[in-house]
């Protein structure tokens, strides 16, 4: 059974949508492309390959409009603005969304963030911000360098947006926190994939000490849906109790 939300965010200006499928389990809050809806997950069946998980009640998945990114993909005003969204877009994640997914649970439970292409990005990005809501984050077939396709001037938004920025200077008790948390990123290297992406975050991630792995699996893994819906459910799998 799916369960949709929509609220109106001071934060964003504008409405956000989350939707959820199951009754109980680990929170799992996945984010859509770069375009994508709460409901993106659900149309190009990722709800479908998670069934056995949150059927067995081992996963409550959440799903939520990608503000920043649908901005980014239609070059809604100012790049200044662009990159003032996605830090709004994060804090509303940490301010908004993940309180309303407490409340749904029925307590603090630490979520797993998990995200494709833009998504793996806010995925990453969410988690590495803030660690003390986010258990683990699992990042697959990521853009990560946001800045490049946004253009312009770069920002202190911008910077306090992406972990390619802000992690060589992440110090204190995020940072403790981070190094207990694990972070996955998947890549294929078939059509439209660039490992690359994910070894320069993965470079990051090991300067600071922080847990994490990179999994190419190969030339036959496209950056696709079809990809994602093999990749998310093994990590769920053995991410979750």
């Amino acid at each position: 059974m799916k369960v949709t939300d929509r609220w109106y965010s001071e934060r964003l200006e504008q409405d956000i949508t989350v939707a959820r499928w199951g009754t109980y389990g680990a929170p799992v809050l996945l984010f859509p492309t770069a375009g994508g809806d709460a409901e993106e997950v659900e149309r190009h069946k990722m709800i479908d390959h998670l069934r056995p998980l949150i059927d067995a009640g081992r996963a409550k998945v959440y799903s939520v409009d990608s503000v920043a990114g649908r901005a980014m993909a239609q070059h809604r005003g100012s790049t200044q603005y662009r990159m003032a969204l996605f830090n709004r877009f994060h804090d509303a994640i940490a301010s908004e969304v993940i309180p309303a997914i407490h409340s749904d649970v029925g307590g603090p439970l630490p979520v797993v963030t998990a995200g494709a292409s833009i998504g793996a990005f806010n995925s990453l990005a969410v988690a590495c911000r803030y660690p003390h809501l986010v258990r683990s984050a699992v990042c697959m077939s990521g853009t990560y360098a946001v800045d490049k396709f946004i253009g312009g001037p770069f920002t202190d938004d911008m910077y306090f947006s992406s972990p390619l920025h802000f992690l060589p200077d992440l110090q204190g008790h995020d940072l403790d926190a981070l190094r207990s948390r694990m972070i996955v990123l998947a890549t294929g290297s078939g059509r439209w994939e660039d490992p690359g992406e994910a070894w320069d975050v993965a470079k990051v991630l090991g300067e600071k000490g922080i847990p994490n792995r990179v999994d190419d699996w190969g030339p036959r893994y496209d950056h696709d849906w079809p990809t994602w819906w093999e990749m998310l459910p093994t990590y769920l799998d053995d991410l979750l109790p």
